[in-house]
């Protein structure tokens, strides 16, 4: 039998689907931690290699688009075949990425090994792929809690990492910095081996899939689905906001005169308070309707923003927005991948939660482009403030009509 032969969920007692869980996140913990890492590099970059904001922020932003594009891709790869080969090739693809930036240091460059090799390798080791690989393993009322252990491990990447890119950087140069960041992403390679086998196939309709239906038509039933659309709308939006401020916070403490460690921390602050988050979002998932979860996160961004832009921009308001950020920064993950979960089972969660992350970072790609452009028009990113403020209570909005008590009544009659 091959190495990713496919293996029936329930012959594994509970006991054992928490190593795989475990594996899961510390991948997730390094594929997060180096990409939520890069806005670091900004502002050396561009002093080092002469390119403006508006030509780096393009190559972070089609770096953004990238990530997303492949997750569905590499979903339905892993679906089909198993992980294990998805999450080797994801590896030696980050690897590859981050070393040879120093190397390619132009705009063209930076948009193949920021933009396409380091983000695809992040990609095929990301969300959709990790938690896809878990969930048939997992039973259906732990799902929930394990997504948010999952994207916990993320979010504490960023907390590890954000720092000691810095560090690096100030030590010895932005290079050096990549340099790090590429031997860090190698230990992805001996995480990929738990998870390598593939799921089996569902043995119990849902609402919307039926045992043995094919990953086509799975697909096709779910765009003609409403409140899968009213995910993507919200997840587009959050990847918006996520995106423009891991570009840009950077940018936007520089220019109130605040030391670079101002930067390090703050995103150090957003990835440890979005532990808690994470796993708070993951066990009120299993008690609460997730769409109402997800529908307050989304607005309290917009109640953030507003404060921040009222206060004074010191260190001390920094961090408080850094830490109130992190609740939800990524917590949006969990109750989001549990939706897709209940509405249409977990056999092709890689596939389908892929696809609401291309929306994710279709936004991603406008929040960290519109910002360097922002920023080289207007010499501030007050506009994009408004527009994140907007956009978030958009986003609050698009889940609220989402049918998440009559799926549960379908699968009841099922």
């Amino acid at each position: 039998m091959s190495a990713d032969a496919a293996v029936p969920s329930a012959a594994a007692p509970a006991i054992r689907y928490w190593p795989l869980v475990l594996a899961a996140t510390a991948m997730l913990m390094i594929t997060m931690g180096v990409r939520q890492s890069l806005g670091l590099f900004v502002k050396p970059l561009g002093a080092s290699t002469g390119l403006g904001i508006a030509q780096i922020s393009f190559a972070l932003a089609i770096g953004q688009f990238v990530w997303g594009a492949v997750q569905p891709v590499f979903g339905a790869i892993a679906d089909q075949r198993g992980p294990g080969r998805v999450l080797v090739f994801g590896s030696v693809l980050l690897v590859a990425g981050m070393a040879l930036t120093p190397m390619f240091a132009s705009e063209w460059g930076l948009l193949l090994t920021l933009g396409v090799l380091a983000a695809a390798g992040a990609g095929a080791g990301s969300f959709s792929i990790l938690i896809g690989a878990t969930a048939a393993r997992v039973p259906a009322q732990n799902r929930s809690m394990a997504a948010g252990v999952i994207n916990a491990g993320g979010s504490f990447g960023q907390f590890l990492f954000a720092p000691f890119a810095q560090a690096v950087i100030s030590a010895a140069g932005w290079a050096a910095g990549m340099w790090a960041l590429a031997v860090a992403a190698l230990a992805t390679l001996p995480l990929a081996w738990p998870l390598r086998r593939r799921a089996a196939p569902a043995s119990a309709a849902t609402a919307t899939a039926a045992p043995g239906i094919g990953l086509r038509e799975q697909v096709r039933i779910a765009l003609r689905d409403r409140s899968y659309w009213c995910l993507h709308i919200g997840f587009f939006t959050c990847g918006f906001h996520i995106a423009f401020l891991v570009t840009h916070l950077p940018g936007e403490i520089a220019l109130c005169g605040l030391p670079d460690s101002v930067s390090a921390v703050a995103l150090a602050l957003i990835g440890l308070f979005n532990v808690a988050g994470s796993l708070a979002a993951g066990a009120l998932g299993q008690r609460y309707r997730m769409k109402y979860l997800l529908a307050a996160m989304y607005a309290s961004r917009a109640a953030m923003i507003g404060i921040y832009l009222v206060s004074p921009p010191t260190p001390t308001t920094f961090f408080i927005f850094a830490a109130g950020l992190g609740l939800t920064w990524l917590a949006t993950v969990p109750p989001t991948a549990g939706l897709v979960g209940k509405l249409f089972g977990p056999r092709y969660l890689g596939t389908l939660f892929g696809l609401t992350l291309l929306s994710h970072q279709i936004g991603g790609f406008f929040g960290a482009w519109f910002g360097g452009l922002a920023m080289a028009k207007f010499g501030d990113y007050t506009w994009m403030w408004y527009a994140d403020i907007v956009l978030a209570l958009l986003a609050a909005a698009a889940n609220l009509p989402i049918r998440e008590a009559r799926v549960q009544r379908a699968l009841a009659t099922a």
